[in-house]
């Protein structure tokens, strides 16, 4: 949850053009990561818990890859 609060913030001061790009992505990224554990632990089965969380983890690698073109755009602070 800290996580998709904290790209929320820093993704805010991407510039406008950016607004429907890399923005939107990885905002959307970083809420998936969260709401994934959360259904994988809803289902109450270890085996739906542990495909989830492997969802959540590939959220989290695009959360990453964005942040690098992000950077390399110089759309980071």
């Amino acid at each position: 949850m800290r996580l998709s609060l904290e790209v929320y913030r820093s993704t805010a001061t991407f510039p406008d053009d950016e607004r429907f790009g890399l923005t939107s992505q990885i905002r959307r990224a970083a809420v998936s990561v969260p709401s994934n554990i959360a259904e994988g632990d809803a289902r109450n089965i270890p085996s739906e818990m542990i495909r989830f969380s492997g969802i959540a983890l590939g959220s989290l690698a695009e959360i990453e890859t964005q942040l690098y073109i992000a950077r390399e755009l110089n759309t980071s602070t």
